[in-house]
């Protein structure tokens, strides 16, 4: 394996880890108006997340960071052509961290329902835009022979991107209420399953219809086999749900997005960003990484700072492992 393979698998990776952690903080900002009874529920919701968030979107600045540097052109193709979509992406992540954040300035319930409307258009929007982005990073773009996107915003708004799109925000919906119901107790936990139970199976059938579409199309037994993959984990995510088995729920949840993402890049491969064009006009992974010098340093660098990354991340969620119970949120403060 070749430095340029290597970075494109460590991109995969990733990307695996941002809609693994920041895909059911989106699950858990959308299920507001379903789950959040009263300001006390609300306020459990978001505390489930309140202190990782963040972090998760981390993920997301080291991706970019490392396409810039390990595939330029990728970058450069894929930023311009996809700019207005990353821009609505970027714009309702902002909006959804100053919801977080000034939710609890103001007192009044005027107040609170706007900042909790912010939330769910902020988390819902990037669940479905991602989806969009990388069903059509998959399926092509019209790139000419400059690898300059010839089209607009509603080239992506194609049935596949569409259905990706759909794809991804019903799963990270059903990621974020299962969330919830590890992270809960009493009524709202109890809710939680039953609305993940429905989630879940609408999302099956949804995700389903994306994976029989992206195996045919891009048809190999790797790509039919991570597919299959997917498609059980969520299967026994379910399962799991019903019997109340939040655990391996929520870690079945996370298994079905690693699967679903490397199913994508597995159709993708030893393509970034293929051109509807012509195929000769194509970013590819020989042409579109930096120079080998480069990746040299990147990848000694990755091999020091991730382990770290990786460590720091874990130590988080240990420190915040336990429930987010009501009793606990009834006796803090109204602005807590």
């Amino acid at each position: 394996m070749d430095l340029a393979t290597l970075w494109f698998g460590i991109i995969a990776f990733l990307f695996v880890g941002y809609f693994i952690l920041d895909g059911f903080d989106f699950g858990v900002g959308m299920s507001l108006p379903f789950l959040g009874k009263d300001d006390v529920s609300r306020r459990q919701i978001i505390n489930t997340i309140g202190p990782v968030w963040d972090l998760n979107e981390t993920w997301l600045i080291v991706a970019g960071a490392c396409l810039f540097a390990s595939f330029p052109e990728w970058y450069a193709s894929l930023f311009s052509g996809f700019y207005l979509a990353l821009l609505l992406i970027l714009l309702a992540l902002i909006m959804r961290g100053v919801s977080f954040e000034y939710r609890h300035q103001g007192k009044s319930e005027k107040w609170k329902r706007g900042f909790d409307r912010m939330i769910v258009i902020g988390s819902a929007a990037p669940a479905f835009l991602w989806g969009v982005a990388f069903a059509n990073i998959v399926q092509g773009v019209p790139l000419d022979e400059n690898h300059i996107f010839q089209g607009t915003l509603l080239t992506l708004l194609n049935p596949y991107g569409l259905l990706g799109g759909l794809t991804t925000l019903l799963l990270f919906f059903t990621h974020g209420v299962t969330f919830i119901a590890l992270k809960t107790d009493g009524k709202l936990r109890a809710d939680a399953r039953t609305l993940g139970l429905r989630a879940g199976l609408i999302t099956l059938v949804v995700a389903a219809a994306f994976l029989i579409w992206t195996v045919i199309a891009f048809f190999s037994p790797v790509v039919l086999a991570l597919a299959a993959l997917a498609a059980v984990s969520l299967v026994l995510s379910i399962i799991a749900n019903a019997r109340g088995r939040e655990g391996w729920a929520f870690t079945l949840g996370a298994v079905t997005t690693l699967f679903a993402v490397v199913t994508l890049f597995a159709a993708l491969f030893p393509n970034v960003l293929p051109s509807t064009i012509d195929a000769a006009f194509s970013l590819t992974i020989e042409n579109a990484s930096s120079t080998q010098y480069t990746l040299q340093i990147m990848t000694w660098t990755a091999l020091f700072a991730m382990p770290l990354v990786l460590l720091y991340q874990g130590w988080t969620y240990w420190v915040f492992r336990k429930r987010v119970t009501r009793s606990s949120i009834e006796g803090a403060p109204a602005h807590a």
